[in-house]
């Protein structure tokens, strides 16, 4: 014992002074910090009648870092470009990482359905989608269904009636004014249950049900497609899934030896979506040598207009960012899968 005050007596600046380290380093903070990410080759994740694609260049999705907050990372993200703290709220939507984790999946799942039918659509291949009904993703505190549904839940009927699109959901809801009773039924493990409540206001003013939601879709094509996303989440790389399952399906030398990167959400009939973060794929885009990046773009709407003078739709951000770090990157504004595809044909 006198042999350990001894020693603590001696040595006690160095045990703080590693210990501050280790908390400096270590400890998590409440917020986030965001970096550029990957620009993963996607010709390892795709397969097309049970085949890789071969060709010389290459599709790449592109991703953005998330790392939890410590007092290192804060230090890092106000010194070093291309990296921002943002909130828990920002990021996760004050879910609880399991459930913020389980979303992620459900939008990669759509995301991939969704860029399989767009591509074999565009193909004029065979392909089906059956809409199952549609991904509780989140519920808002003033839902009356909050402690009914959980998030992963499947809405499948609205006062008995089969939902065929997410929009049809919407609308066989929005058909009953506020406080109105609305039953619906629902899948959890294989079972379906029904639930009642009222219609709530939502923050667009409109009656809902109070739930965050994505399509529930399957698809099946004759000739078999298969897509691993290895672990990557979220729906923004839905353009650059489908740009590689139409390369393989139609076996067009699209890319001609060319490295092609991107971004972007995709829907059914091949329409893009905007996406977050797009300033920091840029960047990984350029570290992986990337000469065109493909970047949604939306007009944006007069009400945006008014109220945001200064926003810019993803297309401007990415083009002000690789006007700074990759002058050389050619920046491409898509609205459509049909857009890309036909930049591509066009240029080498």
């Amino acid at each position: 014992m006198a042999r350990m005050r001894k020693f603590l007596k001696k040595y006690w600046v160095l045990l703080v002074a590693i210990l501050v380290l280790l908390a400096f380093f270590l400890f998590p903070l409440p917020f986030y910090v965001e970096g550029p990410g990957t620009a993963d080759r996607l010709s390892p994740y795709v397969r097309v009648a049970h085949k890789r694609d071969r060709q010389k260049g290459s599709f790449r999705m592109t991703t953005v870092s998330i790392m939890k907050g410590t007092a290192a990372l804060y230090v890092y993200a106000k010194v070093m470009p291309h990296y921002e703290t943002v909130s828990v709220s920002d990021v996760t939507g004050n879910q609880d990482s399991k459930t913020y984790n389980k979303v992620q999946t459900f939008y990669m799942k759509s995301a991939i359905n969704q860029a399989i039918y767009a591509a074999y659509h565009k193909a004029n291949q065979a392909v089906k989608v059956h809409f199952k009904g549609i991904y509780v993703l989140e519920i808002e505190k003033n839902s009356q269904f909050r402690k009914v549904l959980h998030v992963g839940d499947t809405i499948t009927q609205v006062n008995g009636h089969k939902l065929t699109s997410a929009e049809d959901a919407m609308k066989k809801i929005r058909a009953r004014g506020v406080g109105n009773l609305v039953q619906i039924t629902y899948v959890r493990h294989g079972k379906a249950k029904k639930a009642t409540g009222k219609l709530v206001r939502l923050s667009n003013g409109k009656p809902g049900i109070g739930i965050g939601l994505t399509d529930n879709n399957q698809v099946t094509t004759k000739t078999p497609v298969s897509i691993d996303p290895h672990g990557v989440e979220g729906p923004s790389a839905g353009l650059m899934f489908s740009l590689q399952i139409y390369s393989q399906l139609t076996n067009q030398n699209l890319r001609k030896g060319r490295t092609i990167a991107g971004t972007g959400s995709i829907a059914l009939d091949g329409s893009v979506g905007e996406i977050g973060g797009i300033d920091k794929k840029i960047v990984a885009a350029k570290k992986a040598g990337a000469t065109v990046f493909f970047a949604p773009y939306l007009k944006p709407t007069k009400l945006i207009e008014k109220y945001e003078p200064d926003h810019l739709t993803n297309y401007q951000m990415a083009k002000r960012t690789a006007k700074r770090v990759a002058p050389n990157m050619k920046v491409v504004p898509v609205r459509s899968l049909s857009d890309a595809i036909n930049y591509l044909k066009k240029t080498s």
